[in-house]
Protein backbone atom coordinates (compact mmCIF):
# COMPACT_ATOMS: atom_id res chain seq x y z
CA UNK A 1 0.00 0.00 0.00
CA UNK A 2 3.24 2.29 -0.26
CA UNK A 3 5.41 3.71 -3.16
CA UNK A 4 8.32 1.73 -3.64
CA UNK A 5 10.00 5.20 -4.50
CA UNK A 6 10.08 6.87 -0.84
CA UNK A 7 12.53 6.02 1.84
CA UNK A 8 11.23 6.31 5.56
CA UNK A 9 8.85 7.67 7.57
CA UNK A 10 6.78 4.38 7.69
CA UNK A 11 5.00 4.62 10.91
CA UNK A 12 3.54 8.36 9.86
CA UNK A 13 2.79 7.05 6.23
CA UNK A 14 0.75 4.12 8.45
CA UNK A 15 -0.94 6.37 10.17
CA UNK A 16 -2.07 8.64 7.83
CA UNK A 17 -3.27 6.08 5.47
CA UNK A 18 -5.48 4.37 8.77
CA UNK A 19 -7.07 7.75 9.14
CA UNK A 20 -7.86 8.25 5.94
CA UNK A 21 -9.34 5.08 5.08
CA UNK A 22 -11.56 5.59 8.24
CA UNK A 23 -12.27 9.44 7.34
CA UNK A 24 -10.70 10.58 10.06
CA UNK A 25 -8.08 12.63 8.81
CA UNK A 26 -8.05 16.49 9.18
CA UNK A 27 -8.40 19.32 7.02
CA UNK A 28 -5.30 21.23 7.07
CA UNK A 29 -2.02 19.33 7.63
CA UNK A 30 1.44 20.58 8.43
CA UNK A 31 4.25 18.28 7.58
CA UNK A 32 7.25 19.86 9.87
CA UNK A 33 10.99 18.47 10.16
CA UNK A 34 14.30 19.03 8.95
CA UNK A 35 14.75 19.92 5.47
CA UNK A 36 15.12 17.44 2.27
CA UNK A 37 13.92 14.35 4.29
CA UNK A 38 10.63 13.57 2.69
CA UNK A 39 7.93 15.19 3.82
CA UNK A 40 7.19 16.41 0.33
CA UNK A 41 7.22 12.89 -1.02
CA UNK A 42 5.02 11.41 1.35
CA UNK A 43 2.31 14.21 1.32
CA UNK A 44 2.11 13.31 -2.92
CA UNK A 45 1.62 9.72 -1.96
CA UNK A 46 -1.43 10.35 -0.41
CA UNK A 47 -2.02 11.57 -3.86
CA UNK A 48 -1.03 9.46 -5.81
CA UNK A 49 -2.00 6.10 -3.95
CA UNK A 50 -5.78 7.95 -5.17
CA UNK A 51 -5.02 8.54 -8.70
CA UNK A 52 -2.55 4.75 -8.90
CA UNK A 53 -4.72 1.64 -10.67
CA UNK A 54 -4.24 -0.50 -7.98
CA UNK A 55 -4.46 2.36 -5.50
CA UNK A 56 -0.92 1.72 -3.77
CA UNK A 57 1.10 4.16 -5.23
CA UNK A 58 2.84 1.11 -6.71
CA UNK A 59 4.76 3.54 -9.48
CA UNK A 60 4.57 1.78 -12.62
CA UNK A 61 0.92 2.01 -13.46
CA UNK A 62 -0.36 5.08 -15.94
CA UNK A 63 -1.99 6.80 -13.25
CA UNK A 64 1.76 6.93 -10.81
CA UNK A 65 3.11 8.09 -14.45
CA UNK A 66 1.47 11.25 -14.00
CA UNK A 67 3.56 11.35 -10.18
CA UNK A 68 6.90 10.83 -11.91
CA UNK A 69 9.65 12.73 -12.65
CA UNK A 70 11.52 15.95 -11.42
CA UNK A 71 8.96 17.90 -13.29
CA UNK A 72 6.10 17.32 -11.37
CA UNK A 73 3.00 19.53 -13.11
CA UNK A 74 1.49 22.21 -10.87
CA UNK A 75 -1.97 20.16 -11.23
CA UNK A 76 -3.62 16.93 -11.22
CA UNK A 77 -6.77 15.45 -10.97
CA UNK A 78 -6.60 15.39 -7.54
CA UNK A 79 -3.79 17.45 -6.87
CA UNK A 80 -2.63 21.19 -6.99
CA UNK A 81 0.85 22.53 -6.35
CA UNK A 82 1.39 25.58 -4.81
CA UNK A 83 5.53 26.54 -4.66
CA UNK A 84 7.55 29.69 -3.82
CA UNK A 85 7.79 31.93 -7.15
CA UNK A 86 10.80 33.87 -8.10
CA UNK A 87 14.63 34.77 -7.35
CA UNK A 88 13.04 35.97 -3.63
CA UNK A 89 11.03 32.80 -3.77
CA UNK A 90 7.81 33.81 -2.14
CA UNK A 91 4.27 32.79 -2.33
CA UNK A 92 2.31 35.82 -3.35
CA UNK A 93 -1.15 36.54 -3.03
CA UNK A 94 -2.15 36.18 -7.10
CA UNK A 95 -1.42 32.30 -6.56
CA UNK A 96 -3.51 31.71 -3.78
CA UNK A 97 -6.43 33.87 -5.79
CA UNK A 98 -5.39 33.27 -9.50
CA UNK A 99 -3.09 30.79 -9.61
CA UNK A 100 -0.76 32.62 -12.17
CA UNK A 101 3.13 32.57 -11.95
CA UNK A 102 5.24 35.43 -12.27
CA UNK A 103 5.22 35.83 -15.89
CA UNK A 104 1.42 36.44 -15.65
CA UNK A 105 0.96 32.83 -17.31
CA UNK A 106 -1.47 30.55 -15.66
CA UNK A 107 -0.09 27.66 -14.63
CA UNK A 108 -3.77 26.15 -13.32
CA UNK A 109 -7.03 27.52 -14.58
CA UNK A 110 -8.30 28.75 -10.95
CA UNK A 111 -7.22 30.13 -7.95
CA UNK A 112 -6.52 27.87 -4.78
CA UNK A 113 -9.55 28.62 -3.22
CA UNK A 114 -11.82 28.29 -5.98
CA UNK A 115 -9.96 24.79 -6.98
CA UNK A 116 -10.17 23.80 -3.33
CA UNK A 117 -14.54 23.97 -3.38
CA UNK A 118 -14.77 22.08 -6.62
CA UNK A 119 -15.71 17.95 -6.20
CA UNK A 120 -12.86 15.90 -6.02
CA UNK A 121 -12.65 13.18 -8.98
CA UNK A 122 -14.69 9.78 -7.73
CA UNK A 123 -12.95 8.10 -5.06
CA UNK A 124 -10.33 10.87 -4.68
CA UNK A 125 -10.14 13.91 -2.14
CA UNK A 126 -8.74 17.60 -3.33
CA UNK A 127 -5.33 17.68 -2.20
CA UNK A 128 -3.39 21.25 -2.26
CA UNK A 129 -0.47 20.86 -1.07
CA UNK A 130 1.64 24.12 0.12
CA UNK A 131 5.45 23.44 -0.78
CA UNK A 132 8.09 25.39 1.56
CA UNK A 133 4.92 27.03 3.42
CA UNK A 134 6.99 29.40 5.47
CA UNK A 135 7.64 31.50 2.00
CA UNK A 136 3.95 32.17 2.15
CA UNK A 137 4.00 36.26 2.35
CA UNK A 138 1.19 38.15 5.05
CA UNK A 139 -1.24 38.58 2.75
CA UNK A 140 -1.35 35.33 0.66
CA UNK A 141 -1.16 33.76 4.07
CA UNK A 142 -3.87 35.86 5.69
CA UNK A 143 -6.07 34.78 2.38
CA UNK A 144 -5.76 31.02 3.10
CA UNK A 145 -6.73 31.28 7.28
CA UNK A 146 -10.46 31.27 6.42
CA UNK A 147 -10.48 28.19 4.39
CA UNK A 148 -7.29 26.51 6.23
CA UNK A 149 -9.83 26.94 9.24
CA UNK A 150 -13.13 25.48 7.25
CA UNK A 151 -12.08 23.47 4.04
CA UNK A 152 -14.64 22.26 1.79
CA UNK A 153 -15.84 18.71 2.47
CA UNK A 154 -13.09 16.08 1.03
CA UNK A 155 -10.43 18.49 0.40
CA UNK A 156 -7.11 18.59 2.15
CA UNK A 157 -4.40 20.96 2.66
CA UNK A 158 -0.78 19.76 3.57
CA UNK A 159 1.61 22.66 4.01
CA UNK A 160 4.94 21.66 4.11
CA UNK A 161 7.98 23.20 5.45
CA UNK A 162 11.17 23.38 7.81
CA UNK A 163 10.79 26.31 9.30
CA UNK A 164 7.33 26.47 11.53
CA UNK A 165 8.65 29.05 13.22
CA UNK A 166 8.79 31.41 10.42
CA UNK A 167 4.69 30.56 9.82
CA UNK A 168 1.91 33.01 10.93
CA UNK A 169 0.89 31.61 14.00
CA UNK A 170 -2.48 31.56 12.88
CA UNK A 171 -1.99 29.11 9.93
CA UNK A 172 -0.07 26.77 12.73
CA UNK A 173 -2.95 26.78 14.95
CA UNK A 174 -5.35 25.81 11.62
CA UNK A 175 -3.53 23.05 11.16
CA UNK A 176 -2.45 19.89 12.90
CA UNK A 177 1.19 19.33 12.73
CA UNK A 178 2.82 16.20 11.64
CA UNK A 179 6.46 15.93 13.03
CA UNK A 180 8.94 14.27 10.87
CA UNK A 181 12.45 12.58 12.04
CA UNK A 182 15.68 12.99 9.90
CA UNK A 183 15.70 9.32 8.13
CA UNK A 184 18.21 6.43 9.35
CA UNK A 185 21.31 7.03 8.20
CA UNK A 186 21.22 4.03 6.40
CA UNK A 187 17.99 4.71 4.76
CA UNK A 188 19.14 7.94 3.80
CA UNK A 189 22.52 6.36 2.41
CA UNK A 190 20.02 3.82 0.21
CA UNK A 191 18.75 6.30 -1.57
CA UNK A 192 22.15 8.07 -2.61
CA UNK A 193 24.31 4.90 -3.57
CA UNK A 194 20.87 4.34 -5.57
CA UNK A 195 21.83 7.51 -7.28
CA UNK A 196 25.26 6.51 -7.69
CA UNK A 197 27.15 7.60 -4.74
CA UNK A 198 30.31 5.71 -4.04
CA UNK A 199 30.98 4.03 -0.98
CA UNK A 200 33.97 6.57 -0.37
CA UNK A 201 32.29 9.16 -0.06
CA UNK A 202 29.41 7.36 2.44
CA UNK A 203 31.06 9.24 5.38
CA UNK A 204 31.49 12.82 4.31
CA UNK A 205 28.23 12.45 2.67
CA UNK A 206 26.01 11.37 5.80
CA UNK A 207 27.41 13.73 8.12
CA UNK A 208 26.72 16.57 6.24
CA UNK A 209 23.36 15.48 5.32
CA UNK A 210 22.26 14.71 8.96
CA UNK A 211 19.83 12.12 7.65
CA UNK A 212 18.30 14.12 4.73
CA UNK A 213 18.71 13.93 1.22
CA UNK A 214 20.05 18.02 0.77
CA UNK A 215 22.96 16.72 -1.02
CA UNK A 216 21.50 14.13 -3.49
CA UNK A 217 22.77 16.60 -6.23
CA UNK A 218 26.98 16.37 -6.57
CA UNK A 219 27.33 19.85 -6.92
CA UNK A 220 25.51 20.41 -3.55
CA UNK A 221 27.32 18.12 -2.00
CA UNK A 222 30.80 19.77 -3.57
CA UNK A 223 30.00 22.97 -2.17
CA UNK A 224 28.78 22.45 1.65
CA UNK A 225 32.02 20.61 1.66
CA UNK A 226 34.09 23.17 0.45
CA UNK A 227 32.09 25.36 2.72
CA UNK A 228 33.37 23.56 5.68
CA UNK A 229 37.03 23.80 4.59
CA UNK A 230 36.20 27.47 4.56
CA UNK A 231 34.92 27.45 7.92
CA UNK A 232 37.90 25.51 9.36
CA UNK A 233 40.32 27.58 7.79
CA UNK A 234 38.89 30.59 9.37
CA UNK A 235 38.50 29.26 12.59
CA UNK A 236 42.57 27.93 12.23
CA UNK A 237 43.01 31.82 11.77
CA UNK A 238 42.90 32.13 7.71
CA UNK A 239 42.65 35.35 6.14
CA UNK A 240 38.68 36.12 4.81
CA UNK A 241 39.64 36.27 1.44
CA UNK A 242 42.08 33.59 0.16
CA UNK A 243 39.96 31.22 1.79
CA UNK A 244 35.89 32.30 1.55
CA UNK A 245 34.95 31.86 -1.69
CA UNK A 246 32.76 28.79 -1.38
CA UNK A 247 30.81 30.83 1.19
CA UNK A 248 29.90 33.84 -1.12
CA UNK A 249 26.49 33.43 -2.94
CA UNK A 250 26.78 32.59 -6.81
CA UNK A 251 25.23 35.09 -8.75
CA UNK A 252 24.00 33.60 -11.34
CA UNK A 253 21.85 31.01 -9.13
CA UNK A 254 18.28 30.75 -9.35
CA UNK A 255 17.68 31.15 -5.24
CA UNK A 256 18.25 34.52 -3.37
CA UNK A 257 21.57 35.66 -1.81
CA UNK A 258 20.17 35.62 1.22
CA UNK A 259 18.77 31.77 1.27
CA UNK A 260 22.36 30.89 -0.56
CA UNK A 261 23.72 32.37 2.63
CA UNK A 262 21.62 30.19 5.19
CA UNK A 263 23.32 26.97 4.52
CA UNK A 264 26.99 28.14 5.17
CA UNK A 265 26.12 29.82 8.40
CA UNK A 266 24.10 26.64 9.61
CA UNK A 267 27.17 24.87 8.81
CA UNK A 268 29.06 27.37 11.04
CA UNK A 269 27.09 26.64 14.02
CA UNK A 270 26.75 22.97 13.40
CA UNK A 271 30.82 23.02 13.56
CA UNK A 272 30.99 25.41 16.69
CA UNK A 273 28.65 23.58 18.55
CA UNK A 274 31.02 20.14 17.18
CA UNK A 275 33.77 21.68 18.88
CA UNK A 276 32.13 22.32 21.98
CA UNK A 277 30.98 18.72 22.18
CA UNK A 278 34.84 17.70 21.95
CA UNK A 279 35.52 19.97 24.77
CA UNK A 280 33.22 18.19 26.67
CA UNK A 281 34.38 14.72 25.84
CA UNK A 282 31.66 13.96 23.61
CA UNK A 283 32.51 12.54 19.86
CA UNK A 284 31.94 15.22 17.07
CA UNK A 285 29.18 15.18 14.32
CA UNK A 286 31.07 16.04 11.70
CA UNK A 287 32.98 13.04 12.20
CA UNK A 288 34.90 12.64 8.94
CA UNK A 289 36.48 16.60 10.45
CA UNK A 290 37.16 15.19 13.83
CA UNK A 291 40.80 15.80 13.92
CA UNK A 292 40.99 18.98 12.47
CA UNK A 293 38.20 19.83 15.18
CA UNK A 294 39.77 18.64 17.84
CA UNK A 295 43.16 20.45 17.09
CA UNK A 296 40.82 23.81 17.48
CA UNK A 297 38.80 22.53 20.47
CA UNK A 298 42.29 21.93 22.12
CA UNK A 299 43.07 25.95 21.49
CA UNK A 300 41.87 28.93 22.78
CA UNK A 301 39.01 29.65 20.51
CA UNK A 302 36.32 31.13 22.09
CA UNK A 303 32.87 29.77 20.48
CA UNK A 304 30.62 31.93 22.09
CA UNK A 305 31.19 35.47 19.82
CA UNK A 306 30.89 33.33 16.31
CA UNK A 307 27.98 31.68 17.69
CA UNK A 308 25.98 35.00 18.48
CA UNK A 309 27.32 36.41 15.29
CA UNK A 310 26.07 33.60 13.20
CA UNK A 311 22.85 33.41 14.62
CA UNK A 312 22.39 37.14 14.27
CA UNK A 313 22.95 37.05 10.79
CA UNK A 314 20.74 34.36 10.11
CA UNK A 315 18.19 36.52 12.14
CA UNK A 316 18.59 39.05 9.37
CA UNK A 317 18.98 37.30 6.44
CA UNK A 318 15.45 38.35 5.13
CA UNK A 319 16.84 41.66 4.50
CA UNK A 320 18.86 40.94 2.20
CA UNK A 321 21.71 42.98 3.71
CA UNK A 322 25.24 42.14 1.48
CA UNK A 323 26.73 39.16 1.52
CA UNK A 324 30.48 39.66 1.90
CA UNK A 325 30.31 42.32 4.69
CA UNK A 326 28.24 39.80 6.28
CA UNK A 327 30.09 36.98 6.06
CA UNK A 328 33.04 39.34 7.02
CA UNK A 329 31.60 40.69 10.10
CA UNK A 330 31.04 36.53 11.46
CA UNK A 331 34.64 35.87 10.51
CA UNK A 332 35.89 38.71 12.35
CA UNK A 333 33.88 37.44 15.64
CA UNK A 334 35.50 34.26 15.35
CA UNK A 335 39.15 35.81 16.49
CA UNK A 336 37.25 37.62 19.43
CA UNK A 337 39.64 36.11 22.33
Amino acid sequence: MFSPDISGHLPIRQRLLERLQAGRIRGSLLFAGPEGIGKRRVALELAQREICFRRTACGQCEGCRMFAGDELPFELPNLLRVTPEGKAGIIRIDQIREGLDSANQPRFSRGVIEWASLAPPPKCHRWILVEEAHRLNEASANILLKTLEEPPEGTHFILVTHRPEALLQTIRSRCERIPFAPLAEAEAWAVARARGWAEADRARWSALGEGSLRHLEEDAFRRAEAQVEAWLALLGGAAFTPVAGPLLPEKDAAQAQSEQLRLPLELLLRLLADLARIRAGSPPALAPWGERLATLAAGPLNLRPGQEAALEALRHLPRNLSPEPLLREVALALRVA
